[in-house]
């Protein structure tokens, strides 16, 4: 799976206000979470691959398929 946003803020604004884990750490900072923000730009810039100034992060993950007998 690759991550694409038009940046890093992008990204980091997405998980702050969608994904659950990310929200609940935000709401529990309140105004602490300042610094939670620019370490997630930081880290998506870090591992950024895109050449064109938009935000493009390869990622791997695991699919498990259960069946019952």
């Amino acid at each position: 799976m690759v991550f694409r946003f038009g940046s890093a803020a992008g990204f980091a604004d997405l998980f702050r206000a969608k994904y659950g884990p990310t929200l609940k750490a935000f709401e529990a900072l309140g105004e602490n979470g300042k610094a939670l923000c620019e370490d997630m730009v930081a880290l998506a810039d870090e591992y950024n691959t895109a050449t064109d100034g938009t935000l493009k992060v390869p990622s791997r993950y695991v699919e498990v398929i259960a069946v019952a007998a």
